[in-house]
């Protein structure tokens, strides 16, 4: 050390490590807010502020055809689902939703019995499938319709991967209109939401066309009422990738690229 210079200050003394909950007291004590759901309207299952009631039918409709919705968990609890809107339309023996991923005949012997039925059909498209219109103008029978409820990739895991969806007779809808569901983003133009879907099968099935117009209407007023507050217009992948408007990473798999490229050039998947 040189002379005149003054000693370097001992170091301060590394703080004592603080025991656990140390610093927190009177947090404890804070009063916390009670988080409350917003009233639900028993009907169309809606909150009581945006109820969509005045838009449904004052009777349920009566229909012949019963619907049996298999609906994916995912979807039981999105805040703008389409379902509870659907079953609000009709009497409640005519539309009955299951909840699940897999359905086995001894979990769902009713469903089982439904499936075996010649009466019964299932709405989903694909090479094998029959168009509705085409089975409607043979039949006279009462039918049952499944339909399934979930994105496109999750009606796909349900179909395939239980063996009762292949005992009914697989049908799909001939139309060319565009989804009203603009609040939700649709793989291609024409795909249709499950309302929707089943409203199309309906008129077909029951040879009337005011079903379709009635059932569509709880689904116009959603859709407006949520575009007046701030939703976007949602335009279906198909039109974003023919437009250049797709703003995501394409996907590296190789099967995914080829659904993205076929939406492009138009081919049917």
């Amino acid at each position: 050390m040189e002379r005149g210079t003054a000693p370097a200050p001992a170091p301060a003394p590394a703080p004592a490590p603080a025991e656990e909950g140390e610093g927190c007291e009177g947090l404890w004590e804070l009063p916390v807010e009670r988080c409350e759901r917003r009233p639900v309207c028993g009907r169309c299952r809606r909150p009581q502020k945006v109820c969509l009631c005045p838009f449904l039918p004052i009777h349920p409709l009566k229909v012949s055809t019963c619907l049996y919705i298999i609906q994916h968990p995912a979807e039981e609890s999105r805040v703008l689902r389409t379902v509870p809107l659907l079953a609000a339309c009709l009497p409640p023996d005519k539309c009955k939703i299951l909840v699940g991923r897999r359905f086995s005949e001894d979990r769902y012997p009713e469903l089982a019995t439904v499936c075996r039925s010649p009466n019964t059909l299932i709405l989903y498209p694909g090479a094998e499938a029959t168009n509705l219109e085409e089975v409607a103008v043979m039949s006279a029978n009462p039918s049952v319709m499944i339909i399934i409820d979930g994105t496109w990739s999750q009606a796909k895991d349900i179909f395939y991967k239980n063996s009762l969806f292949r005992l009914p007779k697989q049908v799909q809808l001939k139309t060319s209109i565009s989804s009203q569901y603009v609040i939700r983003t649709q793989p291609t133009n024409t795909c249709l939401s499950t309302l929707e879907c089943a409203a199309v099968a309906l008129t077909i099935m029951e040879k009337n066309k005011s079903i379709q117009e009635t059932v569509l209407r709880p689904l116009q007023a959603l859709c407006a009422f949520q575009l007046q507050h701030g939703a976007q217009i949602h335009h279906s992948k198909e039109h974003l990738l023919k437009n250049g408007l797709y703003d995501k990473p394409m996907p590296k798999n190789k099967r995914k690229l080829r659904r993205m490229e076929l939406l492009v050039n138009n081919v049917k998947i």
